[in-house]
């Protein structure tokens, strides 16, 4: 059986590719291993005037640092994803399948691991033991360029679930997601792309023979969550589902969902538990800005998980539709609380005056 959701690029150009994301990425890690006395010398002078000057902390070393260690991984990651593919002659088995779910559980983690420790990350999660089993689809908060490893460390790797994930087009350029993704159900949705039908086709198929051991995986805000964007979602809900105005004009804090993923994962897999997971914290890592400016740093990430079993969920489109903004809600909410107590704790820190 071939891959569930194969490469739709013309063949050429998904060699190409491939061929200069692998050559890129080697580049680069070359030139920042031989170039690093450098590099980091001049990211401590750098680190070094800033604080001086304005006791900023210091971030240079750290995204030097942090650039080697994600060069590293997905170099590792992507010579045991090139040795799966070569025994494996494109055919997509049970174990095959495991064999990379297993390694995107190990290449996650060895990212999150390298931010946590740079960056002095805690980590506190609630309700984990409900992200499993499966068969689920899971509904996560996307609120940075990092948090697309919480997944697989927090759901997958301890309750061994292998995730079918919904992601964009542009992680195509990570050579170990492309070419693992290909093997491993993933559907890389093209963002604007007009084609709504075509996307939903592929997710639907994403949901197809989802079993105990496997679950889908939806960012349903589609995007990271900006005021801005807020603000623009509500305008278009007003203007072409008024009947939902008043629910969206409710949220504060994360985005409406949107329901083309989640209502056609419904219909697939109406045997499917439901999993929310809401989480804070990765807010200041929205961009490599955010992360100069200090937004990381010794932040608690906090996690939630919630687990709506099967015979709970409505089953005609219309009862889902409320269903699913009222559980939003309810994550916006906890989002709301979180970050509150978070910036509180944080006012409370500042405050403290160390003795002399």
């Amino acid at each position: 059986m071939g891959p569930l959701l194969p490469d739709d690029t013309p063949r050429g150009a998904r060699y190409l590719r491939r061929a200069r994301g692998i050559g890129l990425e080697l580049l680069a890690l070359v030139l920042v291993t031989l170039l690093s006395p450098l590099l980091l010398l001049g990211a401590a002078a750098l680190d070094l005037a800033l604080w001086l000057r304005r006791r900023k902390p210091w971030m240079g070393v750290r995204l030097v640092a942090m650039l080697w260690w994600f060069l590293v991984g997905d170099l590792l990651g992507l010579t045991r994803v090139l040795l799966i593919r070569a025994c494996g002659l494109g055919r997509d088995t049970p174990t095959r399948r495991w064999r990379l779910y297993r390694l995107r559980m190990w290449w996650a983690n060895w990212h999150l691991a390298g931010v946590r420790r740079l960056f002095g990350l805690a980590l506190e999660v609630e309700g984990q033991e409900l992200a499993g089993p499966g068969p689920a689809i899971v509904l996560m908060r996307h609120a940075s360029i990092i948090d697309n490893t919480l997944p697989d460390v927090l759901i997958a790797r301890p309750h061994r679930i292998g995730l079918r994930f919904v992601v964009k087009r542009e992680l195509r350029m990570i050579p170990t997601l492309d070419l693992g993704g290909e093997v491993i159900p993933t559907s890389f949705v093209r963002r604007g792309s007009g084609d709504t039908a075509r996307e939903l086709e592929q997710l639907r198929k994403l949901a197809i023979d989802l079993g105990p051991d496997e679950a889908v995986l939806i960012y349903p805000e589609g995007t990271r969550m900006t005021p801005r964007k807020l603000a623009r979602a509500k305008e278009i809900v007003a203007e072409r589902q008024p009947e939902l105005a008043e629910r969206v004009a409710r949220f504060e804090h994360v985005l409406p969902p949107r329901l083309g993923g989640p209502l056609t994962a419904l219909r697939e897999a109406p045997h499917a538990d439901v999993v929310l997971c809401a989480h804070v914290g990765f807010d200041g890592f929205v961009s490599v800005g955010d992360v100069w400016r200090g937004g990381l740093l010794r932040t608690t990430i906090r996690a939630r998980f919630w687990r709506c079993p099967a015979a709970s969920i409505p089953t005609d489109d219309d009862a889902r539709t409320d269903w699913l903004y009222d559980r939003w809600l309810e994550v916006d909410a906890w989002v709301g609380e979180q970050q509150r107590a978070l910036l509180a704790a944080g006012e409370a820190a500042d405050a403290v005056v160390p003795h002399e």
